[in-house]
């Protein structure tokens, strides 16, 4: 089991399944608002889904091992990122405890963490092969 690839999926999986149950049975239960904050995590979701995906097949690319670490932390806060921002949303918009979006910020913090985490891959990255 390669768990960026499974978590890819799921997050996929979710953002598609939560999308539509967001449309069809929230949207006419919800207010503008809450409809709005669903939207935004939906889209997060999917995005970061097709970045876990790349970043799971960037690990199967001959990369040193400094570079294969920095990666495998980059995709493991963007997995963990994305599920405390989007799944906040999705629950608390979808219970209506509002309380569960105090992790949102939380999760946005280490989706911009996962990004510069890949940032530092990257960049050391191009001074290994220099080497």
């Amino acid at each position: 089991m390669h768990p960026f690839l499974l978590g890819a999926g799921l997050l996929g999986l979710l953002s598609v399944a939560f999308g539509a149950f967001s449309e069809h049975a929230l949207r006419p239960n919800v207010d503008a608002e809450s409809f709005r904050f669903l939207m935004t995590a939906v889209r997060y979701n999917q995005v970061h889904a097709v970045a876990l995906l790349a970043l799971a097949l960037g690990l199967a690319a001959p990369l040193s091992v400094s570079t294969t670490a920095r990666i495998r932390l980059a995709a493991w806060l963007m997995l963990i990122g994305t599920v405390l921002f989007s799944v906040s949303i999705y629950l608390a918009v979808w219970s209506g405890n509002l309380q569960l979006t105090y992790l949102t910020p939380v999760g946005g913090i280490t989706l911009m963490l996962a990004w510069t985490v890949l940032i530092w891959a990257g960049w050391k990255a191009r001074k290994d092969t220099k080497s």
